[in-house]
């Protein structure tokens, strides 16, 4: 089964979408891009009731993270830091991550909802302090703490869905965030978690 924005919004209803996973997902800046907006300022007015325009405020937090996402691999890209077989590495995540948000996007308007903008690159530059990165070391630093914070958060979502095939998606979401953890930290010669189950906890 390949991972397709198709094959995402061929499996959506209001009740199945991320359900109570809103507090899995959140992150600082999640909670600054999305705190002081209710649940309905992501619905088209009058065409959703409550329960959905909730539905699609938890998915604008997932798309919010993989805003976030695409950003610091972009800042990475642009530092000047990374060598040639690193920077294609990060590009390489970073379009995986583009990918996770057109799904996103994709089912959001299926809802009949509004998605979340990004923000301008100089935006995530202040937030992520990208004016501190000094080395390579620093990029991978900062994309392995997005990567395994991504991780533990569809994690903490897949208890959530009442649908097989939401949580399939989710799994496979993580999936990729874990791979993408895995490989920044042999990158920075860290050693592999010592104990199992070091993820989701």
């Amino acid at each position: 089964m390949t991972f397709t924005t198709p094959k995402l919004a061929q499996h959506l209803n209001r009740r199945q979408i991320l359900r109570g996973a809103g507090t899995a997902l959140l992150s600082g800046s999640a909670i600054a891009a999305l705190s002081n907006l209710p649940a309905t300022a992501f619905a088209h007015e009058g065409e959703l009731n409550e329960d959905t325009a909730q539905d699609i405020a938890i998915l604008n937090v997932a798309l919010t993270l993989e805003h976030e996402a695409v950003a610091a691999y972009q800042l990475g890209a642009e530092s000047g830091l990374l060598d040639e077989a690193v920077l294609k590495t990060a590009l390489l995540f970073q379009d995986h991550h583009k990918e996770h948000r057109d799904a996103l996007v994709s089912t959001i308007d299926t809802l009949g909802g509004r998605a979340t903008q990004a923000y301008e690159l100089n935006d995530y530059a202040a937030a992520m302090g990208a004016d501190q990165l000094a080395t390579a070391a620093d990029v991978l630093e900062l994309a392995a703490k997005l990567e395994y914070g991504a991780a533990n958060a569809y994690l903490g979502a897949l208890p959530q869905f009442g649908s097989s095939d939401l949580a399939m998606v989710a799994a496979r979401l993580a999936a990729d965030e874990t791979m993408h953890w895995t490989a920044l930290s042999q990158a920075l010669g860290k050693p592999l978690p010592a104990d199992a189950l070091s993820f989701g906890a």
